[in-house]
């Protein structure tokens, strides 16, 4: 059985876009969805956090958002390692970052730099990887969670694809745009529904076969 580490943010977690709203059963967040449609030739680890940017600190929570930070502990936590899907870049676009969907895709290299560098003992089989670009945010009347990204966020949310395709390609590594079967629940114009949350899962499946050979 393969084993596969699902590395993201909120919509990795499985936050919910209603404002208070519980985080989304087990069964209905992506990588058990990515799981369940492989139909038992994989596990699917999934590591989400809210907030978590690619490679930018962010004081602001007890928890540590830094992915490029944590992403080598959990390298060796779940080694040996089939594949990577990253999901991230959402959170870069907020001003206190980098704001642009090139930058986080600058940090996306960096992440796939890490994987690689990381399995570099004699033995070591350094797994697959897949970048995927987040859906796009879009127009909410929530009164808060736009004012997080500022005013270009929706427009840079946009050029993720085209950013992140871009970086697979210097790097070999497959590429996935969740924006093509997935989009925010206008409540808060960033988290998804349940159904969109799983939809990520099913589009991914067919690449992840193909990437390992299933």
């Amino acid at each position: 059985m393969k084993t596969i580490l699902a590395f993201g943010d909120s919509l990795t977690f499985g936050a919910n876009p209603i404002p208070g709203g519980a985080r989304h059963p087990y069964d209905d967040r992506w990588p058990t969805t990515l799981e369940r449609v492989l139909g038992g030739q994989a596990r699917v680890i999934a590591e989400g956090l809210g907030g978590r940017t690619t490679v930018h600190d962010d004081w602001w929570d007890a928890a540590d958002r830094n992915g490029s930070r944590i992403l080598p502990t959990l390298l060796s936590s779940h080694s040996p390692l089939d594949l990577v899907i990253i999901m991230l870049g959402t959170n870069d676009l907020k001003p206190f970052h980098g704001r642009t969907a090139q930058e986080a895709a600058n940090g996306m290299r960096r992440l796939v730099q890490i994987v690689r560098g990381h399995y570099q003992k004699p033995g070591d089989t350094a797994p697959k990887i897949i970048l995927v670009a987040p859906p796009h945010l879009c127009d909410t009347d929530h009164p808060e969670m736009m004012l997080h990204f500022g005013d270009d966020a929706i427009l840079q949310s946009k050029l993720f694809a085209r950013w992140y395709k871009q970086r697979a390609d210097e790097y070999g590594v497959a590429f996935f745009d969740a924006a093509t079967v997935a989009s925010p629940d206008p409540a808060d114009g960033v988290h998804l529904d349940a159904e969109n949350t799983r939809r990520i899962g099913e589009g991914l499946a067919p690449l992840v076969k193909e990437v390992l050979g299933l």
